[in-house]
């Protein structure tokens, strides 16, 4: 077995820089000497879909990872917003854990946004885009000195227009802003149903008001991208943005005719192919509108390199059209682009900007949480006897390959937890992806979605072209690219209804044990590829504790559970 990659304390005391977001999708991270040593989303810890605000949980957190008292930190970067710390840093929704004595310094939204993404990727130079649904009001912005604007608030109004798209330019461990377009506040009084909730003028804000208008919620906009393709195009269908000289507006027109949401579960299924016909003008109406913005700030400003975040960088489809569609030759999403991955930008802030220390490059990994040990586990399994057996072989990675290559469905867990939206290979269900039945038993059995929903697949990274219609790594499943059409009925379970699929690429370097349960499982198949999907069920977060996963596992369809170096087994009473 190969051993994962970890960090290395010294004998000096290390500089401790946390940074902590507080959106509604919580999240703290600590860097050790410029290093991602602990990161986690404030979700995964309450158990609670886009838990957010208060930081007490995930500051603790990442403490106790690290093995240290707040005291220990050098210096505290937060964002949060509607001007959450005016007021003092000691409260927010609830009482915060910070100690005295140690620095604080608040930046604003787009600029965390832009931290985290550009330190993250693989460039020296690179092109920053944010966009999303709302960032910090423009009287709370930090990034405004020399930026051109896209129109300028004036007076008390300063306080209404808040961020929606920013486009920076990074290189030698500095970002400078070079252009940052505003919103005034929304019209959700109007009381119509697919008005975005936040900023009038957003393209984030149009996707999450569909979502939540088509599902009844925006906890997963994942699921309007998997609506999207069983929708119709209709060439009489109105514009949702207008468009002029690179920025975007929503007509409110197409708006004010629609109010009849959904309302239960059935009620979307009677209307299904209403609501898919949305979902795609939604997508298609917002790729439009990204990759005009895209073309517009790469004549503003241009370079090979894209840095793209924010949750609409979360849009995989999107992606891809930038890649193909405009003058930029490579990008990067971060793995964790919506709000959750605003901590990282904080943190990377204080090292550099606050601290003036040097990049420290990182590795491309993505996973940031605590690593249970064997005892832990064992501990876990014990506690949970009824219905289950464990043995502990002397590698895991054989037994699973020939369980997943028998058809059936593994729960994978081991090491340190993803840190962003989708398993990576640490918190995910496996299955193999030539088995057309998986699809509607996972979904059905194990996951208790929608029908509708794909499954994405895991595959070598020295093997993705052959299967599919990719020529760059796509190591965090950002990108939605076609499979070669010889492949598309070999291999169903992870093809989408439009011939397309979201693609892990996985490497040895970032993740060599998972790459060898692939190569294990191409060993005796042919096939260097596996389904993969996070290990949750409806509505609720990806597991984090190994207690979590077992319960999981008892409660579901699920046939094996690989967790660590253990594998469980329910017995034939359970």
């Amino acid at each position: 077995m190969c051993t994962e990659p970890g960090s290395n304390h010294q004998m000096r005391k290390p500089v401790y820089v946390l940074g902590t977001g507080l959106s509604h999708n919580g999240s703290s991270c600590l860097l050790e000497d410029g290093k991602i040593l602990v990161a986690a989303e404030k979700e995964r810890l309450t158990q609670k879909k886009n838990d957010g605000g208060n930081d007490a949980f995930t500051v603790q957190y990442c403490l106790n990872v690290a093995g240290i008292q707040a005291r220990d930190l050098d210096l505290i970067v937060q964002n949060a917003n509607f001007g959450a710390f005016r007021y003092g840093n000691g409260w927010y929704k609830g009482a915060r854990q910070l100690p005295d004595g140690v620095p604080i310094v608040t930046i604003s939204h787009h600029l965390a946004h832009a931290y985290a993404a550009y330190f993250l990727s693989p460039f020296d130079e690179a092109a920053v885009l944010v966009v999303d649904g709302c960032g910090n009001a423009f009287e709370d912005c930090m990034d405004l000195q020399g930026t051109a604007l896209a129109e300028q608030p004036t007076g008390d109004m300063t306080a209404l227009w808040f961020e929606k798209d920013s486009y920076y330019r990074a290189g030698n461990s500095t970002i400078t802003p070079i252009f940052k377009d505003f919103s005034p506040w929304g019209l959700v009084a109007t009381g119509y149903p697919l008005v975005p909730r936040t900023t009038r003028h957003s393209i984030g804000g149009t996707y999450q008001a569909a979502s939540s208008y088509i599902f009844g919620s925006s906890a997963d906009l994942g699921k309007l991208m998997g609506l999207a393709p069983y929708g119709r195009t209709r060439s009489h269908d109105q514009a949702i943005f207008t468009i002029t000289d690179g920025r975007v507006f929503v007509n409110y027109n197409w708006i004010e005719r629609r109010d009849e949401r959904n309302t239960s579960e059935a009620n979307f299924k009677a209307r299904f192919q209403g609501f898919a016909d949305l979902a795609r003008r939604v997508q298609s109406e917002v790729e439009r509108a990204v990759l005009a913005v895209v073309r517009a700030r790469y004549q503003r400003s241009p370079s090979e390199n894209l840095c793209f975040s924010g949750g609409v960088a979360l849009n995989a489809v999107a992606n891809r059209r930038i890649l193909e569609e405009t003058p930029f030759k490579r990008l990067f999403v971060p793995p964790a682009s919506d709000d959750s991955g605003l901590a990282v930008g904080c943190a990377y802030y204080g090292w550099h900007a606050v601290l003036q220390r040097e990049r420290v490059r990182h590795s491309g990994a993505t996973f940031f949480g605590r690593e249970y040990d064997s005892a832990a586990i064992e501990a876990a399994l014990r506690a949970h006897p009824d219905g289950l057996t464990f043995e502990r072989p002397d590698n895991v990675v054989e037994p699973v390959a020939a369980a997943l290559e028998a058809g059936q469905t593994v729960a994978w867990f081991r090491g340190r937890a993803e840190f962003g939206p989708r398993a990576l290979g640490h918190r995910s269900i496996l299955g193999d992806p030539r088995n057309a039945a998986l699809r509607d038993y996972i979904n059905s059995n194990v996951k208790f979605r929608e029908e509708f929903r794909p499954f994405a697949p895991s595959v070598l990274a020295e093997d993705a072209s052959q299967y599919f219609e990719l020529d760059v790594d796509s190591p965090y499943m950002l990108l939605v690219v076609p499979v070669r059409p010889d492949w598309r009925q070999r291999i169903p379970a992870v093809v989408h209804v439009d011939g397309t699929a979201r693609v892990q690429t996985v490497t040895a370097e970032t993740d060599c044990t998972f790459h060898a349960l692939l190569t294990e499982f191409k060993r005796r198949t042919g096939l260097g590829m596996l389904l993969n999907t996070s290990l949750n069920r409806r509505g609720m977060p990806i597991v984090e504790t190994p207690a979590q996963a077992i319960t999981m596992f008892k409660e579901t369809g699920l046939h094996l559970l690989a967790i660590g170096d253990f594998l469980v087994r329910k017995t034939s009473a359970s």
